[in-house]
């Protein structure tokens, strides 16, 4: 003799409480795995960038020309 019974809306219930975990699951995976691959994309194009800035020369500032430090009032 049965002490409870899972009835049908209550089993209907428990199936949806899966798939809706399981939804979640595969979601958060999703997003991580499309986070990673973001990540390795910055990650190329911040090197290309920096490869790019090094192969620029810059020269050093005269020591010459005078500093103007101050704005003029107008």
């Amino acid at each position: 003799m049965p002490i409870a019974r899972i009835t049908g809306q209550g089993l209907a219930a428990i199936a949806c409480s899966v798939a809706l975990l399981w939804a979640c699951i595969i979601g958060e995976q999703v997003q991580r795995r499309d986070a990673f691959h973001e990540r390795e994309r910055v990650v190329r194009e911040v090197q290309l960038m920096q490869r790019r800035l090094r192969s620029v020369p810059v020269s050093d500032p005269s020591p010459f020309r005078p500093h103007h430090s101050h704005v003029a009032a107008g």
